[in-house]
């Protein structure tokens, strides 16, 4: 049973930081792919940061390059989401994915944390 849990959500003035945190338990693929998405209402799921995977490197939307990091502490199976300078447009609920890698990186998702930028 896979499972992921975000934290770290919250809210925050535009130009502050927050950590967002994925616990995931029961990925036991040799490869995966896990990564960072965030959703408004009326607007279609957006990529923010996948992790690199041995094979390719971090990827990051261009909304976020150089504001936002995705690092991982594997032997706690924990990604988290460094953002930095954070921007009202930056509200969302952020979501953690996980796929077994090849381009499969939203197989199973987490149930989100909001983030809330005010101006």
């Amino acid at each position: 049973q896979v499972q992921l849990v975000e934290s770290g959500g919250g809210s925050v003035q535009a130009g502050g930081s927050l950590r967002l945190s994925c616990v995931a338990s029961g990925l036991f693929w040799n490869r995966r792919c896990m990564a960072w998405f965030r959703q408004t209402p009326g607007k279609e799921r957006e990529m923010v940061a996948t992790a690199p995977d041995g094979e390719s490197r971090a990827k990051y939307g261009d909304s976020v390059k150089g504001r936002f990091t995705i690092a991982q502490d594997n032997s706690r199976n924990t990604v988290y989401l460094h953002m930095n300078d954070l921007k009202p447009e930056d509200t969302a609920m952020y979501y953690c994915a996980a796929g077994p890698g090849g381009g499969s990186c939203s197989a199973y998702w987490g149930q989100g944390t909001q983030v809330t930028v005010s101006s």
